[in-house]
């Protein structure tokens, strides 16, 4: 598996990225699970369903990359870092530090493994310039991530 897709696949497939989906998609199910009548038959109905597109969702963004989600199944990437962030014994400066996101996501940080993430995004800068490059790779990874699925601050893009 390539470092950008097990990157998607840590923060799309994190128990919190299905939060922030859900929360923000009451539409589909919103008379059926907020009326006590329709907790039926129709509301088991209603729930899986609406369980179901989530999570192939998340399952399917890190194989389909370029497809993007829709609006309503949009992983907030931040929600996902911030809540993995909190339960990190480390003070790690994921926003800016592509270093730091990746032990965040407890992958390999080292300078191999991304100058091969440089490689996967197309760097065409010189990879013996390593704070250029994780500079761009940071911001990339974000854009990359933004396109895949992500909802992603432009604070965190650029």
């Amino acid at each position: 598996m390539s470092i950008f897709r097990s990157i998607m696949s840590k923060i799309f497939g994190h128990p919190a990225a299905a939060s922030p989906a859900d929360a923000g998609s009451p539409t589909p199910g919103t008379t059926a699970a907020t009326s006590p009548g329709g907790i039926g038959s129709l509301g088991g109905a209603m729930a899986a369903p609406a369980a179901t597109p989530s999570t192939p969702a998340a399952g399917q963004a890190p194989t389909a990359p370029g497809q993007g989600g829709s609006p309503a199944q949009a992983v907030d990437v931040q929600a996902v870092l911030t809540d993995m962030a909190s339960k990190n014994p480390q003070k790690l400066n994921w926003q800016s530090s592509i270093v730091d996101l990746m032990k965040l996501l407890d992958l390999d940080s080292s300078l191999a493994a991304r100058k091969e993430l440089a490689g996967e995004l197309g760097y065409t800068g010189s990879t013996d310039d390593s704070a250029a490059m994780n500079i761009w790779l940071h911001k990339q990874v974000m854009q990359k991530l933004a396109e895949n699925g992500g909802r992603v601050p432009d604070s965190l893009k650029g």
